[in-house]
């Protein structure tokens, strides 16, 4: 039976109830309705139930997911989604670059593109896996705190069979196994955007993104709300209501992923890339999954022009300018912060980024990875191996918070010779993928590529304002 996950209303149903929860609307007589007629919640972990529900129920959470959408939300004020709106939230929101601004030198570039392969390798084997899954698993060879590659040579038995590794990534991302960058999503984002802006430049607009996708990404490389989005597209739904329509993932991880390239190609110019990134997201995200693409993308900006790690701090600060002060995203990165200045312990700094939020939140919702991303680069100071390794110790979408912070805390290094020969060595300038023409692109030739789009469209930009 092909059971499609991330798309079958009798869990998209369970998912928005909890999604009302959260950003401020009242689900309780909707919930109590799908309760009453036997719907059960949204699978924890898996992207589907094990069976399909019955017609009935199936065709009852469609309409219930319709009722959803109409209630209104006491958090709309403080959390909007249309750009302009969100401006006028930030009083502090950055002025464009004081002067013109160079691209990084394409090893710099190249730098932030291994960090992001490195990062999401290391997360790969133990995603969707319980936080102290992930600590036994490392502990058992003696890799903890964490410091390289996980491995399966040495793993006890019984810890296995508890504990199973990602069945998906495990060939291909054990230190014993690795042999290339394999493909995923984490990665196939970033080139998908480098179509983006050599075909559209930074006047691109979400419809861009939308035929992009139609064009180039396979929807069975889409997960959470990239694959609702790419339904609402064949189903004829317009951007941005292709974020909204029985999409309760919106607020997920997907758009922050997404938003390197716009940090990397607005050097010194976080406004312009959380402007670009607010135009990415918004084609499957809103509120804070949309700030939580801005945030990122604006911190990558900043730190593409950094002298060191050091500056991690302050491209942090620079993010927070373009995200809305009274949003839930905002006070969860203002939490992660203090906790990683008060802790020396990263351990506890974890537990207590989980105790605020995985009673709450899904483990791939931005709000909850985000705080965990900004807790390991300000924690570990912007070194290299410190924030990758932080970010997937500490759980979640630990592929997706490797690759992040990886790219952020390689550029802040600056060279590729700045990153240990360890993480990179295994990957033998190789990416696997199914995006375009990329697969078997080395990550010299991507940041080539990066560096050429970055120098043409800056000019461009400051001829036509």
């Amino acid at each position: 039976m092909l059971r499609l996950t991330w798309v079958q209303p009798e869990d998209l149903l369970g998912h928005e109830l909890r999604q009302a929860a959260l950003d401020g609307r009242e689900p309780s007589r909707i919930a109590a309705r799908w309760r009453a007629a036997g719907g059960s919640q949204a699978p924890l972990r898996a992207g589907s139930s094990p069976e399909p529900a019955s017609r009935y129920l199936r065709t009852l959470a469609k309409d219930l997911l319709d009722e959803l959408a109409d209630l209104p939300s006491r958090l709309k004020d403080d959390e909007p989604t249309d750009l302009e709106k969100i401006k006028s939230r930030c009083p502090d929101w950055p002025s464009g670059p004081r002067a013109s601004t160079a691209p990084p030198a394409p090893t710099r570039y190249e730098a932030a593109w291994l960090g992001r392969a490195v990062g999401c390798l290391l997360g790969k084997p133990v995603e969707k896996l319980p936080l102290e899954a992930i600590r036994q698993l490392a502990a058992s060879t003696g890799n903890w705190p964490l410091s390289t590659y996980f491995t399966a040579r040495g793993v006890p038995e019984d810890l296995l069979t508890a504990h199973p590794w990602n069945r998906r990534s495990a060939a291909t991302s054990l230190a014993e196994n690795i042999d290339g960058m394999p493909e995923d999503d984490d990665l196939n984002y970033p080139l998908l955007n480098l179509l983006l802006l050599q075909r559209h430049g930074k006047a691109f607009t979400t419809a861009d993104v939308a035929r992009l996708w139609l064009d180039e990404l396979p929807p069975g490389r889409t997960f959470t709300a990239e694959r609702i989005a790419h339904r609402n597209l064949l189903l004829g739904i317009e951007p941005p209501h292709t974020a909204r329509h029985r999409n309760p993932f919106r607020e997920w991880i997907g758009a922050l992923i997404r938003a390197d390239v716009h940090g990397w190609t607005n050097p010194a110019d976080p406004a312009a890339a959380a402007e670009q990134a607010h135009r990415d997201a918004t084609l499957t995200h809103t509120a804070n999954g949309v700030y939580a693409a801005m945030f990122t993308a604006a911190v990558i900006a900043q730190a593409a022009t950094a002298t060191g790690p050091q500056d991690i701090h302050a491209c942090l600060r620079t993010g927070l300018t373009v995200i809305p002060p009274a949003s839930r995203l905002a006070e969860a990165i203002h939490h992660a912060v203090r906790l990683a200045r008060t802790h020396e312990d990263f351990d506890t700094v974890v537990d207590e980024l989980h105790a605020a939020h995985a009673d709450t939140h899904h483990w791939v919702h931005a709000i909850p990875n985000t705080a965990l991303i900004t807790a390991a680069l300000t924690h570990a100071d912007g070194d290299f191996t410190g924030s990758v390794c932080r970010a997937v110790s500490g759980g979640w979408d630990t592929d997706s918070n490797g690759a992040t912070a990886g790219s952020i805390a390689a550029l802040l290094a600056g060279t590729p010779t700045a990153l240990p020969d360890r993480w990179t060595a295994p990957l033998k300038n190789r990416l696997a993928t199914s995006v375009a023409d990329f697969n078997g692109t080395g990550f010299d030739t991507l940041a080539r590529l990066t560096h050429e789009l970055t120098h043409r469209l800056t000019p461009l930009e400051a001829a036509h304002p």
